[in-house]
């Protein structure tokens, strides 16, 4: 049965090859599609899976239930002594943990020096932990024993990759390791090294350092206080058979009990909830994540996109494969006459449509193959495509599910021609066949075209972020961070000799800067309100020149100055602050503001107003931000503001600069336009990704229209020839075979441009800085896709209207 099936498949592919390339080539491209992204939604699928008891696992993150903004989220991060209590106080606990991702700390300076050689360079990911983390955690160690690899003060765990960069080919277990920080060349002992290759968490680490150390252990024990400092990552696995949702109810009273005094101080009333580890990457999107997590609407969108581009390649056989119907009609009735049951016409036609499935199954694999390199670089995933045992078993479902979707319909209506009918040249349900055609083509080109008006809407929306003004100047800006305490002592030198590079206009430093994460704050509050009246300010600690070089505007008051010695007390904050604090703008200066911390109660004196500004990109409204010159590290970052646009020259000349006063330590450098542009990396992604999703689905969607049209101009080629001899001309042949499927491109754009805009404005509706879907959006949607279609529909119409009409009716 299945040999005779391969002779028929075998034949028609042979007498059909144009029909037969569209539909092998359509559902290759649609498979390769899916094929790509299951790879990688399985990727996604796959964090924090490797922890033993991983079931058993939870993060520990609060919401305020009395919140300064009502936009604010939960928190992913708690106070430094919820751990320890937690353990304590909660029987289910079996085991508790930390980790510190100190602000400010994004990158750490790692240094080996061995017979009279230093390796030093910077590295991200770089973690403080609790010497019991890889009780909870599961890393597979290469060297060294996870047990106890952070039980000594000063231990250091460091990935493959760092141990490679730092040692080469030695051994690196028991050598130190300098951490070079602003405040300090701290000393760690490598006791550890893990295996990198392919590890995925919603901890992104290349190193972890033990927090009892000689640098920031002391300041660690004495984080006593439960409502501050909410910078500790605290995870907690419970004992075997507890039941984590009366785990989680417990975490009230405890919290009430443990921090009530601490919290009702600041005015502020916080809530504990739990969260699956197993969750955390694709299901949490607190402040203060660890790193940026993926999203699992994002997979949603970009899975469903991906199977319509499957749907729209299987519509191309289904109508392909009707209207040829013709041609396998006497097919069937022969067969029938001949005693075929219609139970085993339809196992034939859904056999050839497997078998012409998995042919595009081998075409599919070889264009996923080629098209992975562009993939991974629109996804930034770099695994391997056809490692997973689950892809494959996907891909193979996948093929019989293609196989079995795109033929079944054909199936049933070819098995179900009557034969008397057919060998005498009639066919039934003609019409009903033509109807259901054309409307698989219109739900090919409503998808098409949706997906059309998405990537005009989001690009739109990405230029619109990025050409917004900011309150502040990103551009021409270098940032150079400092990481060391001789980078920092270096300071002032390094400032004064880059200021007489001609090209440089200014210099400065300060501990946060605009486009990255900025965790340092204060509870605030006016003169006249307490502490139930406090407003959560971030903080910057800044130099002199930081509002001159960056562009930031004073609208009221002064900027620090050195001739203001008394500017310690002093604080400038923004127009957002001033009004949630209940001042006024045009008062405010001279004003004071206060905030208790640890037992004591402190003022600061506002000195100036700076005009809103956009801190972390234009996802949010505008919040509160501080600027003062005592909390909070000052000499974290280096920032240039350039006056020429010869980046490799200047770049250059900064590089001589820094290597003269800075010796052994390595020149690293980023511009602050890239570094606020990823903010917008996932919506970048996601736009990358509908824009090629979209391509294929037109170029399937096409591939259709162009068969189809080829068909039709097959069946009418004895009556365009009558016509030409009767003098039509090639504008009308191709205006008569043209306007039947304009017409149904007309439908699927009256169905297509509502759906696809409830649809965006909904995804719009996320950002506080958007733009709103217009007449030209549409329009520009709307004759994209009729000259999509005219094309294709033309290049057919056209090809028939100018064909040797003699030969065409030579048989006549």
């Amino acid at each position: 049965m299945f040999k005779n099936y391969f002779k028929i498949v075998y034949r028609s592919l042979s007498r059909n090859k144009v029909f037969s390339f569209i539909n092998i080539f359509g559902l290759a491209v649609g498979l390769a599609t899916c094929i790509l992204m299951i790879s990688y939604i399985l990727s996604e699928l796959g964090y924090d899976k490797q922890n033993i008891d991983s079931d058993r696992i939870y993060r520990i993150a609060y919401k305020a239930v009395k919140k300064i903004n009502p936009k604010d989220k939960s928190w992913a991060s708690t106070s430094a002594p919820i751990a320890w209590g937690l353990k304590t106080d909660i029987p289910e606990v079996e085991q508790s943990t930390r980790l510190l991702k100190f602000p400010s700390l994004d990158k750490m300076l790692l240094k080996y020096e061995h017979a009279g050689n230093l390796n030093s360079f910077y590295e991200t990911n770089g973690y403080y932990v609790d010497s019991n983390f890889f009780q909870i955690f599961t890393y597979e160690f290469i060297a060294g024993n996870a047990s106890s690899a952070l039980k000594e003060p000063g231990s250091l765990v460091i990935s493959k990759a760092i141990a490679k960069k730092l040692f080469g080919n030695e051994n690196p277990l028991n050598k130190t390791v300098v951490i070079g920080l602003p405040y300090g060349n701290f000393n760690y002992t490598v006791r550890g090294v893990f295996n990198d290759l392919h590890i995925k968490s919603h901890i992104p680490a290349h190193f972890f350092l033990s927090m009892r150390n000689s640098d920031v252990w002391t300041w660690v024990e004495n984080q006593s206080n439960w409502a501050t400092n909410n910078i500790f990552y605290t995870y907690v696995k419970l004992k075997e058979g507890s039941d984590p949702v009366a785990f989680e109810k417990k975490l009230q009273p405890f919290i009430d009990r443990r921090a009530g005094n601490d919290l009702k101080a600041m005015g502020i009333i916080r809530q504990l909830f739990i969260q699956p580890i197993q969750d955390i990457y694709l299901h949490s999107d607190l402040d203060n994540e660890i790193a940026s997590n993926g999203s699992m609407t994002h997979l949603y969108v970009l899975g469903s996109i991906a199977l319509f581009v499957l749907i729209i390649a299987c519509i191309n056989f289904m109508n392909l494969s009707t209207a040829r119907s013709m041609k396998r009609a006497k097919e069937v009735g022969i067969r029938k006459v001949l005693g075929a049951e219609k139970k085993s016409l339809i196992w034939q036609f859904l056999g050839e449509s497997v078998i012409m499935s998995c042919l595009a199954l081998l075409v599919a694999v070889v264009i996923a193959s080629l098209l992975q390199p562009l993939f991974i670089r629109f996804t930034q995933k770099n695994d391997s495509l056809f490692s997973q045992q689950t892809l494959w078993l996907c891909i193979v479902a996948l093929t019989l599910g293609t196989g079995i979707l795109s033929g079944i319909y054909p199936a049933f209506y070819l098995s179900s021609f009557k034969p008397i009918s057919v060998l005498k040249g009639k066919l039934l349900n003609n019409f009903s066949g033509s109807m259901i055609r054309k409307g698989l083509v219109v739900f090919q080109f409503v998808i098409s075209i949706c997906l059309i008006l998405s990537v005009v809407v989001i690009e739109w929306q990405l230029h619109y972020m990025d050409s917004q003004q900011l309150g502040f100047n990103k551009d021409q800006q270098i940032i150079l961070p400092l990481k060391s305490p001789d980078v920092v002592k270096n300071y002032q030198i390094l400032k004064t000799d880059l200021l007489k590079n001609p090209g440089i206009k200014s210099v400065t430093s300060g501990s946060t800067y605009p486009g990255i994460a900025n965790i340092e704050d204060m509870l605030f509050y006016a003169e006249g309100k307490s502490v139930s009246d406090v407003v959560d300010i971030p903080l910057g600690n800044i130099d002199n020149d930081y509002f001159e070089t960056l562009g930031l505007k004073l609208i009221a008051g002064r900027g620090f100055s050195r001739e203001f010695t008394a500017d310690s007390g002093s604080i400038i904050l923004n127009e957002v602050a001033i009004n949630a604090l209940g001042y006024s703008v045009h008062s405010a200066v001279g004003k004071n503001v206060y905030f208790d911390f640890q037992g004591t109660h402190n003022s600061m004196r506002i000195v100036g107003i700076v005009r809103n500004f956009n801190f972390e990109g234009l996802y949010n409204a505008i919040k509160p931000f501080a600027f003062n010159k005592v909390l909070g590290n000052r000499y974290s970052y280096l920032i240039a503001n350039l006056k020429t646009n010869d980046y490799k020259t200047i770049l250059k000349e900064t590089e001589q600069s820094w290597n003269q006063i800075n010796p052994g330590i390595p020149f690293v450098y980023s511009f602050m336009d890239k570094d606020f542009q990823k903010n917008y990396e996932k919506d970048q992604r996601i736009s990358g990704l509908v824009g090629y999703f979209t391509l294929i689905a037109i170029l399937i969607a096409c591939l259709g229209l162009f068969g189809l049209t080829a068909f039709a101009a097959e069946q009418r080629i004895k009556e365009i020839g009558i016509r030409k001899v009767l003098g039509a001309s090639v504008v009308s042949i191709v205006t008569l075979l043209s306007k039947d499927f304009m017409r149904i491109i007309f439908i699927a754009i009256c169905v297509a441009l509502p759906l696809g805009w409830y649809i965006l404005d909904r995804w719009l509706a996320g950002f506080d800085y958007r733009i709103h879907i217009n007449w030209w959006m549409i329009t520009l949607t709307c004759l994209l896709a009729i000259l999509i279609a005219l094309f294709t529909v033309s290049f057919q119409a056209i090809k028939a209207a100018v064909s040797n009409q003699v030969k065409n009716l030579r048989s006549e």
